[in-house]
């Protein structure tokens, strides 16, 4: 029941936030406190966000100039210098870990672990892994909620709620979306969509919002759509079977990506010896591939708009697709450090492209972003902010084919997730 009178400070800091906004009737000042927290994380993630955004930048430019057969000896290099990162300062995680604190530490996440993270990143992002930097981000920002909870005594859902808050905020950095960024923070914890957490979507969309702002104004990214697509207009209900049917496509691809990418894990896992020895034989793999097709480097941020404005035939999409999912598997089970949601997004838009083509009179934007929907629901377990995202990065308008294409990806996808760290009860992971 609650009380008549203000609670103190000391009681404020145990109250839940639902308990919160139940109070603000009687004492509207109360959950202004609470808005200035959320406000403040998203704020410092933001800047956070910024300055790794251009330092990114800065090294990348350098790193760039390497082409060629200079990628035989780069990239082995650039493996082993991760490898003893991670051998010296220990090893960062990936989302999976981040999920696994969420569920499992009371969303309690290690800022131990972000200097190896952030350096780790920085040179499998630059040097051309097919990973991209929502993960550190994500793992930075969310042990700084988790920093600022302990400042503040937090506990329980109120100390998981100011994490996934700031975790959203990095996200949304770099996708410039913060509703999308708020619901993958709440969606990327589970497999079947059950949105357990519901108490820190306001904080989520709060220190998004807030996140958004500030990094936008240090990098002048996700104010306008990131990539130029094909113009598109929603005329016709048989469109909505377009979707379905790439969806359905899409979901296919997912299925080929996460057998690769578990083989892949397979492969590495029975290489003996220290880290550096795996991510140096990783780094060969993948500066191999980007030899062969240079398109598969990097993570797609800006190859994927090559992509959509150029004419390749559909083989070579097909085969560039194909090239690019061992290039993430090898990237995120050799131990470089990234996330592979653009990666994923760039995978979809060849195989849509490649398939509109061979399809006379598909509309191509139609075909490239419900692919690249459903490819991302099937592995990712977020039809929601995929959605949102696309919609976003894309300015693809009528976002419900794109939401039928998310919802084809999760529903048909494998039992299993790729990341296994979403099923909480870590017994239902079937081997």
């Amino acid at each position: 029941m609650l009380p008549n009178k203000p609670p103190t400070s000391n009681q404020t800091q145990r109250w839940t936030i639902s308990q919160l906004f139940g109070l603000t009737k009687r004492h509207p000042l109360m959950i202004y406190r609470w808005v200035l927290c959320w406000v403040a994380v998203g704020t410092v993630s933001g800047l956070f966000a910024g300055l790794y955004w251009n330092i990114l930048e800065l090294i990348t430019h350098q790193l760039r100039n390497f082409q060629g057969l200079s990628l035989l000896f780069i990239m082995p290099l650039s493996g082993l210098l991760i490898g003893l990162v991670i051998h010296l300062l220990g090893n960062p995680g990936e989302i999976a870990v981040i999920v696994d604190n969420i569920h499992f530490r009371g969303g309690r996440l290690d800022t131990r672990k972000n200097p190896a993270m952030i350096l780790t990143s920085l040179a499998s992002i630059s040097a051309g892994g097919s990973a991209g930097p929502e993960a550190p981000l994500v793992q930075v920002t969310g042990s700084f909620g988790t920093w600022v909870g302990d400042r503040l005594k937090l506990q329980g859902e109120d100390l998981r709620s100011i994490s996934l808050a700031a975790m959203a905020a990095g996200f949304t950095a770099l996708f410039g979306s913060p509703l999308g960024g708020a619901m993958f923070a709440l969606e990327i914890l589970h497999h079947q969509h059950i949105v357990e957490y519901y108490e820190a979507l306001m904080p989520a969309i709060v220190a998004s919002c807030a996140s958004y702002l500030v990094f936008a104004a240090i990098t002048h990214l996700g104010i306008a759509p990131t990539w130029t697509f094909p113009q598109y207009n929603l005329n016709n209900i048989d469109d909505f079977a377009v979707a379905i049917a790439f969806g359905l496509l899409g979901t296919v691809a997912g299925w080929i990506f996460m057998a690769i990418f578990r083989n892949c894990d397979r492969l590495f896992n029975i290489i003996p010896g220290p880290i550096y020895i795996r991510t140096t034989i990783a780094g060969l793999g993948i500066g191999t591939l980007a030899f062969i097709m240079p398109l598969t480097r990097y993570f797609g941020h800006e190859e994927l708009e090559t992509v959509v404005n150029s004419n390749f035939p559909a083989i070579f999409l097909l085969l560039l697709a194909l090239g690019k999912m061992a290039a993430i598997s090898m990237t995120v089970t050799g131990g470089w450090r990234g996330g592979f949601i653009i990666p994923l997004f760039f995978t979809g838009a060849c195989i849509g492209k490649a398939v509109a083509i061979l399809i006379p009179g598909v509309n191509p934007a139609l075909a490239m972003i419900c692919t690249m929907a459903a490819i991302n629901a099937a592995v990712t377990r977020t039809p929601i902010s995929t959605t949102l995202l696309l919609s976003k990065l894309t300015n693809f308008s009528p976002f419900t084919p794109i939401l039928f294409a998310s919802l084809m990806g999760f529903f048909l996808a494998p039992k299993v997730p790729l990341i296994a760290s979403q099923l909480k009860n870590q017994t239902e992971v079937v081997h």
